[in-house]
C-alpha cells in the first residue's frame, strides 16, 4: 500500500485511473454517499464520554477523516468532503436514534446496496475498485465525488486537467471490446 499522507492530486489521479468510465463515476455519486451514510450508522450507537463531552465514534471517525481531508494540500477540495461527510454523519446519526432493529436494517441495508451499486459501476469500468489496490482509495471514493461535483460546477479546471493529462479524459467504455 502505498503511502496514506500523499497529496490531493496524486490520490485523485489514482483513483481517477480506475474511474474512466462516465458510468462508472454516475453510480459512485450514489454509492459511496450510501456507504458513507452507512459505515456512519453503524458507527453511532457506539457512545462514550470524554471530560464531559458525549461523543461517539462517527464523529471521531468524521472528525479524523475530516483532519485528513483538510491536510492533503487542496483546500477547497478538502473541505468540501469534509462538509459533505459531516451532512452524512448527521443524518447517520439521526438514522442510529430508532429502534435497534431499524437501526441495523438501515446500516447494514444502506451499505449493501451501495456496494452494489459500485460494484455494478466497475462492470462498466471493466476493472476492480481502487481500494483493492489501495485501501486509501477507501478515503479517496468521497474525495472523488466531491471532486467530481466541483468540477461540474467549473471549480478546479487545473486540478481536472491535471488528472486528465496523467490517466486520460473520462469515456463511455465499449462492452463489447474486451478491457
Amino acid at each position: 500500500m502505498s503511502s496514506l499522507f500523499r497529496p490531493a492530486t496524486d490520490l485523485m489521479a489514482q483513483y481517477a485511473a480506475y474511474h474512466r468510465d462516465r458510468r462508472n463515476i454516475a453510480t459512485h455519486f450514489v454509492g459511496i454517499p450510501l456507504i458513507v451514510f452507512a459505515v456512519v450508522t453503524l458507527l453511532a450507537r457506539a457512545g462514550f464520554s470524554l471530560a464531559s463531552i458525549e461523543l461517539n465514534a462517527a464523529i471521531v471517525v468524521w472528525g479524523l477523516s475530516a483532519l485528513w481531508y483538510l491536510t492533503r494540500g487542496n483546500l477547497v477540495l478538502g473541505a468540501t468532503t469534509a462538509i459533505m461527510n459531516g451532512v452524512l454523519t448527521a443524518f447517520g446519526m439521526l438514522a442510529a436514534i430508532g429502534p435497534w432493529s431499524t437501526w441495523l436494517a438501515i446500516g447494514i441495508g444502506s451499505f449493501v446496496v451501495g456496494w452494489v451499486i459500485q460494484f455494478i459501476g466497475h462492470y462498466y469500468e471493466g476493472r476492480k475498485p481502487a481500494f483493492v489496490d489501495d485501501l486509501v482509495g477507501l478515503l479517496v471514493g468521497p474525495m472523488f465525488v466531491a471532486g467530481e461535483v466541483l468540477f461540474s460546477i467549473g471549480w478546479g479546471r487545473q486540478l481536472l486537467a491535471e488528472i486528465e493529462q496523467r490517466v486520460g479524459p473520462t469515456h463511455i467504455r465499449d462492452l463489447a471490446q474486451p478491457v
